[in-house]
């Protein structure tokens, strides 16, 4: 990737909001927000634009999504890693494909995703991060020249790994560009640093790897931390998540 390096007279911060529960100690009103749920809606998302979906409404609640019965959006819903009864389909990433969502709107809930975007609402702008779009996003958050807040949708609002080690690369690829780190950044950059050689076999160690393992997708863990394969960077619009 090419380094930029700011021209900005103030230097620009990255910043990582370890877990939702924070989010109030941060000026989320002045930065860029990249909402990262890596294990899987973020993944997903960014997987269901690049393959043509129109657009992805997030919503906090089932109720909400259940609210869009009887219209043409394809509804999504799940909670503790399992479609949630009555719904199409879930945030599994294998059900974003082109087949199927190119073209529709999604209306998505999810365990902790996008109960993130929600409470990042305030923010600049709020895009969608995951392993799949690394470089594109981080080209443009560099060029975009404003403070980036990368926000881990974590577990129930507890830290998790997969997704500080996301917010680790966008931080390798930031502080070569000059942006200063807050110390969630520096404590997420070593984390990817220890595991970016062999990244699935870092995080199966991690709760939530557990917790989809026992519903009997690993594949979904597998495919999710495939590093560019797609270039689209969702970002919100309104309460619609669409192609940049």
């Amino acid at each position: 990737m090419k380094v930029v390096q700011l021209t900005s007279p103030e230097q620009l911060k990255i910043e990582v909001c370890l877990t939702p529960a924070l989010l109030p100690l941060y000026d989320i009103e002045n930065s860029i927000v990249v909402v990262i749920d890596i294990f899987r809606a973020t993944s997903s998302i960014c997987y269901g634009i690049e393959n043509g979906a129109a657009a992805i409404i997030p919503v906090s609640k089932v109720e909400e999504c259940a609210a869009y019965h009887g219209t043409e959006c394809l509804l999504a819903a799940e909670r503790d890693g399992e479609v949630v009864e009555g719904f199409d389909f879930g945030n599994s990433p294998f059900a974003y494909t082109a087949e199927k969502v190119a073209g529709k709107t999604v209306v998505l809930t999810t365990t902790n995703g996008t109960h993130a975007i929600h409470l990042s609402r305030q923010a600049k702008k709020i895009a969608i991060g995951s392993f799949f779009n690394l470089t594109s996003l981080s080209e443009w958050l560099i060029s975009q020249q404003e403070n980036v807040l990368l926000v881990c949708a974590g577990w129930k609002n507890k830290f998790n790994l997969e997704d500080t080690i996301f917010a680790g690369a966008v931080v390798s690829q930031l502080q070569a560009s000059g942006y200063k780190p807050d110390d969630s950044s520096i404590a997420a950059l070593d984390l990817y640093d220890l595991a970016k050689d062999d990244l699935r076999a870092y995080l199966k160690k991690t709760s939530h790897s557990e917790r989809l393992k026992k519903l009997g997708i690993e594949a979904d863990i597998d495919f999710c931390l495939n590093v560019d394969i797609t270039r689209a960077i969702p970002v919100l619009e309104g309460d619609k998540l669409v192609k940049l």
